[in-house]
């Protein structure tokens, strides 16, 4: 499906793009997805040369889930020191914060055609199995307890 996508990038950039084929719920629960985004890019930046590619100059990227699996990837590598450094990631509308749902940014999007807030949260519950009957606790905020809440106010706010 994004092969397309892949080659526009690859062109515009003069770079070398590998797309990752990682396993999809619900037939591969969580963390399946993420296990084998970690495990390509190991095992790319850890071959990059025998491909004619500069460590160095490695930049992973995602979409959505992806963008997600993106960072959450980049996050393990962080403090790897057997590994070259990634150069940068790109995050294409990942699901990053699972704190608050009623920030400006999710009541501004909350209706948009497609991805509407409520099954934006379904489609968040499914991935990492948990029950669809957790949605309204989420959209109101009561899966968070209020120490959690000021513990990462300084990050996830309104402010």
């Amino acid at each position: 499906a994004y092969e397309r996508t892949c080659r526009y990038f690859s062109r515009k950039t003069n770079s070398v793009v590998v797309s990752v084929g990682y396993r999809l719920a619900p037939e591969h629960p969580f963390p399946a997805q993420f296990e084998d985004c970690l495990t390509a890019t190991i095992h790319f930046l850890r071959t990059a040369q025998d491909h004619g590619v500069d460590p160095s100059r490695i930049v992973i990227c995602g979409d959505s889930s992806g963008g997600t699996l993106t960072a959450a990837v980049a996050q393990a590598l962080v403090n790897r020191r057997d590994l070259p450094k990634l150069r940068a990631q790109i995050l294409i509308y990942p699901f990053l914060q699972c704190v608050d749902f009623n920030l400006p940014s999710y009541q501004q999007n909350e209706r948009v055609p497609i991805l509407l807030k409520e099954r934006a949260l379904a489609l968040g519950l499914k991935y990492v199995n948990k029950d669809l009957y957790h949605i309204k606790d989420l959209c109101k905020g009561c899966h968070v307890s209020e120490d959690q809440r000021l513990k990462y106010h300084k990050w996830v706010s309104p402010d």
